[in-house]
């Protein structure tokens, strides 16, 4: 038993160890975290952030994260990371996030932007790739977003996705694999998942493309029959005595190929030079990968809220589902149980205030109207 836990935990390092972590971000060294995070400039009214565990809290310090500190306000704020392309590989983007104030109206949502967004510009017309974690506002919307970008347009899921709406910190976890599979998930278990192809309704551009890829065999062709044409020998001429009856249609020989010319072969044609070359004004997508981004550079949270409090912490994005999974328990799964612990502690010690108020209110009550009634007395004996 002992040797398979040690065999469990050499597998574990050994996962961590080749997981490529894109950014991480705990907020343990303090107020150093504003070099960092740029706040954005766009708006004067933009809200501002501090470093804070709330009222309530697991830990003190692993705990602390970017807290909103202004009612009604619009929020702006990035930091930026080493480009890099999820091409092939699985993305996981995870954080944690605490409605302290219990969120009656208010983003609760990150979004990943690419490595040439304006972060002193940041608003909400700055383009980014994905957008992911809680929107909550009044009894209608209580709804988890998950918006990708592609061909210059944003697509939500389509499945209604609840988010939670308590005052504790929840952990959010999106994870997009090369096989256009998907998983939400909540506090570590999946809470939705499928197919991204489907769940955007992304389906009419995956029929776009296979009519441009019939376009691309038809004009492929054409393109072989120019090709043969090109090297048949103009000088021939049919013979007197040719019979097209028994002979089939009359062709011209066909000139030695010469090996290359203008970057085609005389075995076939580069699909990938001739795409370039000649289909310069089609729409032709080489890429047809919907979860891929080619130049992830930055994250930030870019919303409104009605009243302020939520904390924002133990930011991660990684190409490594179980690295995720092992950070969200060394961070959030670490700390979940003291903070209720805590606001239960809290609870019973407000309520216990508020009974003594108002026994104190309820006894001052009585005296007041004792020395009233003594008052009363005292004067109607004067008379």
């Amino acid at each position: 038993m002992a040797g398979a836990r040690v065999a469990l935990w050499a597998v574990c390092v050994l996962r961590v160890a080749l997981a490529a972590v894109y950014f991480q971000e705990e907020f343990l060294d303090g107020e150093r975290w504003r070099n960092r995070w740029v706040q954005s400039t766009n708006d004067s009214r933009f809200g501002h952030f501090r470093l804070s565990s709330g009222k309530f809290y697991g830990h003190i310090e692993k705990d602390k994260g970017l807290q909103t500190t202004q009612n009604g306000r619009f929020y702006a704020i990035s930091a930026r990371f080493k480009p890099f392309s999820n091409k092939g590989k699985t993305l996981v983007i995870q954080y944690t996030v605490k409605h302290e104030q219990k969120m009656d109206c208010g983003g609760g949502y990150i979004k990943v932007f690419p490595a040439d967004v304006d972060q002193k510009n940041l608003n909400g017309k700055s383009h980014y790739y994905i957008m992911f974690g809680p929107d909550i506002c009044g009894f209608d919307i209580k709804k988890v977003h998950v918006i990708l970008h592609f061909k210059n347009q944003y697509h939500a899921n389509k499945k209604p996705i609840r988010c939670k709406v308590d005052a504790f910190t929840h952990l959010y976890t999106l994870i997009l694999r090369p096989d256009l599979s998907y998983d939400v998930k909540i506090d570590g278990q999946s809470i939705e998942s499928g197919s991204i192809e489907y769940d955007w309704n992304l389906t009419s551009l995956k029929k776009e493309k296979s009519a441009e890829s019939k376009d691309w065999d038809r004009a492929e062709g054409d393109k072989a029959q120019d090709w043969e044409k090109h090297f048949l020998d103009a000088s021939a001429s049919k013979p007197s005595d040719w019979n097209a009856e028994l002979d089939g249609d009359w062709q011209a020989a066909m000139l030695q190929k010469p090996p290359y010319q203008d970057g085609l072969k005389p075995e076939g044609i580069d699909k990938d030079i001739w795409l370039h070359q000649k289909m310069k004004s089609t729409n032709y997508l080489t890429q047809y990968d919907l979860s891929e981004f080619e130049n992830i550079g930055a994250i930030g949270l870019e919303l409104w809220q009605v009243r302020s409090g939520t904390i924002f912490d133990n930011f991660l994005i990684t190409d490594d589902e179980g690295y995720a999974e092992h950070f969200g328990k060394a961070t959030w799964g670490e700390t979940k149980a003291p903070e209720r612990e805590m606001d239960a502690i809290q609870a019973k010690e407000e309520v216990k205030k508020a009974r003594e108020e108002d026994e104190e209110e309820l006894l001052a009550g009585k005296f007041n109207g004792h020395e009233h009634f003594l008052n009363r007395f005292h004067r109607r004996g004067e008379l």
